[in-house]
């Protein structure tokens, strides 16, 4: 069984109802395969959690940056509370070692799916944080978690997703303006997968992959700034 308590060390954070830290923790999977737990998985909590998270950051953003637009605040926001983050400051956090899985779940490679059960947990402690110990914990907690991360995000304009960013570092530094193909297409209609390459002119600088042209274009880019170390 896992122990909590050593998570609650690693959160710093000591719940007065750990059962609650356990629920933020229990994915659906897991409970479909012990149906005789008396317990609730942790997508209420996460509905809770994402809603308390981007209060306390919009708060944040709004007391911190009184002369900055409503737009620009909303992209900054949006790059703290993304999937993506989410699931990287819960890596760090060490929540999938804590994860309550079915067996498929647990043995599933597949690190994307991974990525967004983590994401939604992290949301989902915020929630039992705040349900737990209050408004101010649940503050205390996102401030030293996730808005740290905002300083990051500003000097490298990581609220600028990535094919914006791509296009704006090549006409920058190179002075040309990236185009996208489609190098394979495969699966039925309703899994396609596509591979898709960033060029700059005749060069293939990336090639990226995803259900959809947009996805896959995304992740083209995100490594093609990689590649050119932008």
């Amino acid at each position: 069984m896992k122990d909590i308590s050593k998570l609650e060390e690693i959160l710093k954070v000591n719940f007065k109802h750990p059962e609650l830290l356990k629920q933020a923790l229990t994915h659906r999977s897991y409970l479909n395969e012990h149906p005789s737990l008396k317990m609730e998985h942790n997508e209420r909590l996460e509905f809770l959690g994402d809603a308390v998270l981007e209060l306390i950051v919009t708060e944040n953003l709004y007391e911190n940056y009184p002369n900055n637009p409503e737009g620009e605040m909303t992209n900054w926001r949006a790059a703290l509370v993304n999937a993506k983050m989410l699931s990287e400051i819960g890596k760090e956090l060490e929540l999938d070692d804590f994860l309550f899985l079915s067996r498929g779940e647990a043995k599933d490679k597949n690190q994307k799916a991974r990525g967004y059960i983590i994401a939604n947990a992290m949301e989902a402690v915020i929630g039992a944080i705040y349900l737990d110990l209050g408004w101010d914990t649940a503050k205390k907690f996102i401030i030293k978690n996730i808005l740290v991360k905002l300083p990051d995000i500003l000097k490298h304009k990581l609220y600028i997703d990535a094919k914006s960013r791509f296009q704006e570092m090549a006409q920058d530094k190179v002075g040309v303006t990236p185009s996208y193909q489609v190098i394979s297409e495969s699966g039925p209609d309703h899994n396609k997968k596509f591979i898709i390459g960033v060029y700059l002119e005749e060069e293939l600088v990336a090639k990226g992959e995803g259900t959809s042209k947009q996805e896959a274009q995304m992740d083209a880019a995100e490594k093609g700034l990689v590649k050119k170390n932008w």
